[in-house]
């Protein structure tokens, strides 16, 4: 998706019903700011997480439950993340 000249944007969300939203612009707009800053934080709360399943994994009284909630947090993280890596990736190509 371009407009001939710019690359489209993968935003760091989806639309109505997950599905990708793009952007058109020269990368120095409101909207492309707040999509930096979107994809810093899911960045952060990844790593943070991260952290987090260290913890829980190294923990022998984990109950099932904990690891269920913490995969489920795992598997949107790592969503967002796959998300950021593809819209990065293809910019810069």
């Amino acid at each position: 998706m371009n407009d001939g000249n710019r690359p489209a944007r993968l935003l760091p969300w989806t639309g109505e019903e997950g599905k990708p939203c793009y952007l058109l612009s020269d990368g120095d707009g409101p909207l492309s700011r707040m999509a930096d800053v979107v994809e810093r934080t899911q960045l952060d709360m990844a790593q943070d997480l991260l952290g987090h399943a260290a913890d829980l994994l190294a923990d022998a009284r984990a109950t099932p439950e904990q690891l269920r909630f913490l995969l489920g947090r795992m598997r949107e993280a790592l969503t967002d993340v796959h998300r950021v890596a593809e819209s990065r990736g293809a910019r810069s190509r």
